[in-house]
């Protein structure tokens, strides 16, 4: 992470936003499920995000300016039947949020989350049909969202003054699944 970082500043500066969007999708009953299928879904959904928002921190607190939206998921509220790991996984990236907003908001450096609901991405072709059929069901628009209903949600938390004074949210583009 950290030669990605350098490259990445080497060729555009300063990095001002960081969207970390990056995962990883099984399904397994917790019961049945390996320790290298949890390890790999907590490397890649908590531990990738912790190691992208560490790199960019300390250079935007110097420049006093900077945005972190981390791609967490409704499951990490609220849960999901055979995706304990990956639920696990996303409350983890919503504390971890929470707590670095605490720390680096002072410095005009503002840390948020986004939890959707399922996407249509290749994320959730992972994902039974079965599963993905009673999750419709379930969803007060009877729909997955579509990418491009996310993205100006990340517009928003990045912008400014439109994002100045979200410290530690998780707001849920999520087709009603989680109304907090």
């Amino acid at each position: 992470m950290r030669s990605a970082f350098a490259g990445a500043r080497e060729q555009v500066g300063t990095i001002d936003v960081l969207v970390n969007s990056a995962g990883l999708l099984t399904e397994s009953p917790l019961e049945g499920m390996t320790l290298a299928m949890w390890t790999e879904t907590i490397a890649v959904d908590l531990t990738g995000v912790f190691l992208c928002c560490r790199e960019v921190v300390a250079p935007m607190r110097r420049q006093r300016w900077g945005r972190i939206i981390n791609i967490s998921s409704q499951l990490g509220i609220k849960g999901g039947v055979g995706l304990g790991h990956y639920s696990a996984a996303k409350a983890g990236v919503i504390g971890m949020t929470k707590a670095l907003a605490l720390e680096v908001s002072a410095d005009n450096v503002l840390a948020n989350c986004i939890a959707p609901g399922p996407i249509e991405t290749p994320l959730v072709d992972g994902i039974s049909e079965d599963w993905k059929a009673a999750k419709r069901k379930e969803l007060p628009l009877r729909r997955f969202g579509m990418p491009t209903e996310v993205a100006p949600t990340a517009l928003l938390l990045a912008s400014d003054p439109g994002g100045n004074l979200f410290v530690g949210q998780t707001l849920g583009p999520n087709s009603g699944d989680v109304m907090p």
